[in-house]
């Protein structure tokens, strides 16, 4: 039976062959921490001529045989004019709040030299690499925009799995690199005008129906959109028929700037950043298309870009050296550009590199205009193949080069720093001498936030002498960067979410300071950020994980593994003011822990604490006891100044659980309790619990479970950020 007889069944096969490599290139990837893009791009040349062409040219024969590519191609060229609408739908005129002259200064510096350079380049390898029918102009012009693409949607991907979005560096480059994407596929538009023009009456043509195609699209179409989307965006979706209108309209403007002759995809790109970014209209588009065109649609194109792609045609000394010099003016233009720029306009060095090593990376745009050069004829299969070495080289360097210069604990000290005018605290900062103790309440959804905010306020003595950090991490999807810009700055979905706990936390006296951002490893990121902010005390929600059934499990369980401070786990039934507290006692240090939250409790707002201590019986195995009076000398210790308003229990009781679980049910606004086996909440094996956490689930009062500080995992962070300081 022939498994490909018909181009039907032979495109079934090689979009499954595609999007299988892909994906599995990806995975690996993804453990070296590098996009997925890399993945993709290399996946295209692994089944191109470079690899499978070269080791099994039969095989690369039938599964991709010439007369089958117009169908690929085509349908890549469908797949890129949506994710360029796609991206268009990115540019969020908020990423450019205060950033304005920072970001054009920047940006346009990041566009003018590696044109430059690019021009200079082209000058150098003309004679020897070009078709001898393509104009000088025509094919210097293309070098020079090639060189100057930054690959926003890789760009944004980066900054968001780096959890960069919010730090300084990150929010000037993301409004850098959309000041730039615009301003090159501008500059892109017209060199295809003129590549395409038969002259120059042809080519001024192409340009002023171009400008005023881009004048219609905002002085005409933009508000017109901007109507729709208030009328069909609301709380159940985007009906279908809008999304059949947007996609008809996406068509329409693609086809007219290719009639115009400036490329179909400047004009799916245009359209999506007409679309207005408020009400979420944008969002829900690109909830509903992203999946579709990055996981199909874009492999094909990668794939399509691999099959073009010789690596062979570099075979001379010759043309390895001029592909190395190509990779060097390419680096030189668009990172010594960025980072120069970025200096003189108020940032350190550090910074101003990490900025000039984002803005260098190229990736899928780069291969989008490569593209476009090698079907409009400008650049030959030779230039082209050595243009994609270059992308996937400053692409693939742009990860660990950044991770170099900007390590995690100087990356999780500005994640706090960003915003903060120099050299004086915010309102919700108070000055550092004032501060005895310092809370982060980690808040995973709205409902979690004022319990959490309530907890970590009642610590507090006066509105100064705790600092109190709200924080909502928004798990990485694996997506594209188009789902992950608009949870950078600007973006209200982080702040909605910490609201409740904010206004919480003000009723009750206390100023908190939220912080939100992208994370692909938020246990990590939870220790750092308490590290950077030299917390005394982390709060979590407990609430049970989709797979593991314990409270005690998946992030709780690595971040109480791993954070050097205090953490506390609180079951919220509805806390309220914290007059009366419960502390379960059998001596362990984390005992010890729950004790002296308790007695700042007592401190700060005058709680009644009682200390229920358990007295096994009945079971001779277990080991014996402290006595009564050398427990109550204990307690006495913790409780210096207190020691008489403490009130001290003792039962004996063969189930310390059951005991704590009949005392917490007489009335206690509170219960803290250390974590251990003996009260069922001994540390998870992988996270994944194997006892019944009865305290956690059956407490008729609010649950506090407190885990007492390794010093060990922070020397080791102390040392790192002493190395990078």
């Amino acid at each position: 039976m022939d498994l490909l007889g018909n181009p039907l069944t032979r495109l079934f096969a090689q979009v499954i062959v595609i999007v299988t490599v892909s994906r599995l290139l990806g995975l690996a990837m993804r453990r070296i921490g590098q996009p997925m893009v890399i993945a993709e791009v290399t996946a295209g040349i692994m089944l191109g001529p470079s690899l499978l062409g070269w080791l099994a040219p039969e095989v690369s024969a039938a599964l991709f045989p010439t007369d089958s590519l117009k169908i690929l191609q085509m349908l890549a060229q469908i797949g890129l004019v949506l994710f360029m609408f796609l991206v268009g739908c990115e540019l969020d005129p908020r990423l450019l709040r205060g950033r304005t002259h920072t970001s054009v200064a920047i940006s346009h510096t990041s566009i003018v030299c590696p044109f430059l350079l690019g021009v200079g380049l082209a000058w150098f390898i003309h004679d020897d690499y070009a078709d001898p029918k393509v104009r000088f102009s025509a094919f210097a012009l293309f070098m020079g925009a090639a060189m100057s693409i930054t690959a926003f949607p890789v760009l944004a991907r980066i900054l968001a799995e780096r959890r960069l979005l919010r730090t300084r560096v990150g929010a000037i480059t993301i409004a850098c690199a959309a000041v730039d994407d615009v301003t090159a596929w501008c500059i892109l538009a017209f060199v295809v005008a003129v590549s395409r023009a038969t002259g120059l009456d042809g080519a001024i043509r192409t340009t002023l129906l171009a400008v005023s195609y881009v004048l219609v699209m905002l002085w005409l179409v933009r508000p017109l959109v901007a109507r729709m989307a208030a009328r069909v965006a609301g709380p159940e979706g985007i009906a279908q028929n809008a999304v059949a209108a947007v996609l008809v309209l996406v068509f329409l403007s693609s086809w007219a700037t290719e009639l115009i002759g400036i490329h179909a995809l400047f004009g799916a790109f245009l359209f999506g950043a007409v679309l207005p970014k408020e009400g979420g209209f944008a969002r829900a588009l690109v909830d509903k298309m992203e999946d579709l065109v990055l996981i199909v649609f874009l492999p094909l194109f990668f794939v399509f870009s691999g099959l073009r792609t010789e690596i062979r045609l570099i075979d001379s000394p010759d043309a390895v050296g001029v592909c190395l010099v190509i990779i060097a003016v390419a680096c030189a233009g668009k990172f010594g550009g960025s980072a120069l720029a970025a200096r003189l306009t108020g940032l350190g060095w550090r910074e101003a590199s990490a900025l000039g090593i984002l803005m260098n990376t190229r990736g899928l745009m780069e291969l989008v205009v490569l593209n476009i050069g090698l079907d409009l004829g400008v650049i030959s299969p030779t230039v082209f193949s050595m243009m994609v070495m270059m992308a996937l080289v400053t692409t693939f360097a742009t990860s660990p080069l950044v991770r170099w210069i900007y390590p995690p604990e100087r990356m999780a000290q500005d994640l706090v720093d960003v915003g903060e005018p120099a050299g004086e605290p915010t309102p919700a900062q108070p000055p550092a001498a004032a501060i005895e103790y310092s809370v982060m309440v980690c808040v995973s959804h709205e409902q979690a936030g004022p319990g959490l905010a309530t907890m970590g306020a009642a610590l507090a003595r006066d509105a100064a002498s705790v600092r109190l950090d709200a924080v909502h991490l928004v798990p990485a999807t694996g997506r594209g960067g188009t789902a992950m810009v608009g949870r950078g700055p600007g973006d209200s979905e982080g702040d909605d979410v910490l609201a409740p706990a904010i206004a919480r936390a003000a009723e009750l006296g206390v100023e908190a300071r939220a912080l939100s951002f992208v994370s692909d490893d938020p246990a990590r990121d939870i220790c750092e950020l308490a590290v950077a902010r030299d917390a005394d005390l982390v709060l979590l929600g407990g609430h049970k994980p989709v797979l593991s059934q314990t409270l005690l499990g998946g992030v709780v369980h690595d971040v109480m593994k791993d954070c050097p401070c205090t953490v506390g786990v609180l079951v919220d039934l509805g806390l309220g003011p914290i007059r009366q507290v419960l502390v379960p006692y059998l001596g362990s240090a984390h005992d010890r822990v729950a004790l002296a939250l308790a007695q700042r409790l007592m401190q700060a707002h005058g709680a009644k604490v009682t200390v229920l201590h358990v007295v096994r019986h009945g079971r001779g195995e277990e080991m014996p006891d402290p006595s009564r009076s050398g427990a109550r000398a204990l307690v006495n210790a913790v409780f210096i100044e207190e020691s008489g308003q403490v009130n001290m229990k003792f039962v004996e009781h063969r189930s310390p659980v059951e005991a704590a679980l009949e005392e917490s049910g007489r009335g206690y606004d509170l219960v803290i309790v250390g974590v251990g086996k003996d009260w069922g909440l001994g540390e998870p094996l992988l996270g994944i619990g194997l006892q019944p956490e009865r305290l956690m689930t059956e407490s008729p009062a609010p649950l506090l479970v407190v885990r007492g500080p390794d010093i060990a995992p922070r020397r080791r962070l102390a040392r790192a950020t002493a190395r990078t300081s």
